[in-house]
């Protein structure tokens, strides 16, 4: 099977010939060619060549358009704050006040050359891959967004107090989110990753979720229109699973901290499963423990298809070695292919 076949195959629910191994790598592809952070990700074509140039090197599923998430906001008049060895930050907040959603406009998309680069980068990729490796893109929900547009506690605030004000930014923001997935499947994207962490109840609670960041999804996935995968950011997915599966999103990524595999009990049939390598303790694995922890989730998560591995973040750190990526890479060729070997 190509990658695309693969990876096919597990969001159809079935059984590929091996678990995809999706290898979320982003600033790591500016150590693959030698330059800064900030210089990578300069150019659509550096980062589509890193990740070709990475994809080449591990043998992984999939191909990541994703730059970083304060790249949004570089859209919306932000500051984007570099560093030498950790992602891009968001700088001060570009709504200063809960007043200002009320003039509040969407950026076009192609009036940003932020967004333009991550466009470029996507149809290279897609050029590149020969339809032989899906092309995965990113769009931040529309929900989880005023995070970084007003700060964390404006925003719960506001989505406690301000319903008005809140609806108001909500149709603002699935504006954005719509038009900006439907220019990455344009590019070449083959499916999207709906960042959604502040509709994990690992921040709010379901109840509120289910009047909030719900809503929203069932008329954001629609509207965007190709397949989606729900991502919570390391944040727990299990009270959610039967409202994605409502929402139409096909995929989910198990939080780092789940079981895996009451996470596939509850899952299975219904919706595929991503996940949930730790990112953060990859770090300082060595290559004997990152193949025993490949081997651990793929004998649970893998058991009747419709799995695929990856972290449970969204991005490998910057300080995870090669030699880790490695032992990864090649524990899930031999770990991860059907029939399972049962464990023992």
């Amino acid at each position: 099977m190509t990658s695309a076949e693969r990876v096919k195959a597990a969001l159809s629910l079935k059984e590929p010939d091996r678990v995809p191994w999706l290898l979320l790598l982003t600033m790591t592809g500016a150590r693959e060619l030698g330059l800064s952070i900030k210089d990578y990700f300069s150019s659509g074509k550096n980062v589509a060549e890193g990740q070709l140039r990475m994809r080449a090197k591990y043998g992984h599923d999939v191909l990541y358009s994703f730059f970083f998430a304060a790249l949004e906001m570089e859209a919306w008049g932000g500051e984007v704050i570099y560093c030498d060895d950790g992602p891009p930050n968001c700088g001060a907040p570009v709504i200063k006040s809960p007043e200002a959603i009320e003039t509040l406009s969407p950026p076009r998309i192609e009036d940003s050359p932020s967004l333009l680069k991550v466009l470029d980068a996507t149809a290279k990729m897609k050029e590149g891959a020969g339809g032989e490796v899906p092309v995965l893109g990113v769009v931040i929900s529309p929900f989880s967004l005023p995070v970084m547009q007003m700060g964390f506690e404006p925003y719960l605030l506001l989505l406690y107090e301000r319903p008005e004000l809140f609806k108001r930014l909500m149709e603002v923001n699935e504006e954005f989110a719509a038009a900006w997935g439907r220019a990455q499947l344009k590019a070449g994207a083959d499916a999207i990753c709906y960042f959604d962490p502040v509709s994990s109840p690992t921040i709010i609670p379901r109840e509120l979720y289910l009047k909030t960041g719900f809503p929203v999804a069932k008329r954001t996935v629609p509207a965007i229109g190709g397949p989606l995968a729900a991502h919570f950011a390391s944040g727990r997915c299990i009270p959610l699973i039967d409202d994605l599966v409502a929402a139409g999103i096909g995929a989910m990524c198990a939080g780092c901290e789940e079981d895996l595999a009451r996470v596939k009990r509850a899952s299975e049939g219904k919706i595929a499963l991503v996940g949930n390598l730790n990112g953060l303790e990859m770090r300082s694995w060595t290559p004997g423990r990152a193949e025993e922890e490949v081997k651990k989730a793929i004998r649970a998560g893998g058991p009747g298809g419709g799995f695929l591995l990856s972290d449970s973040h969204g991005e490998i750190p910057w300080q995870v070695p090669d030699d880790v990526l490695s032992a990864m890479s090649e524990a899930v060729r031999k770990q991860g292919r059907y029939p399972l070997e049962a464990e023992g």
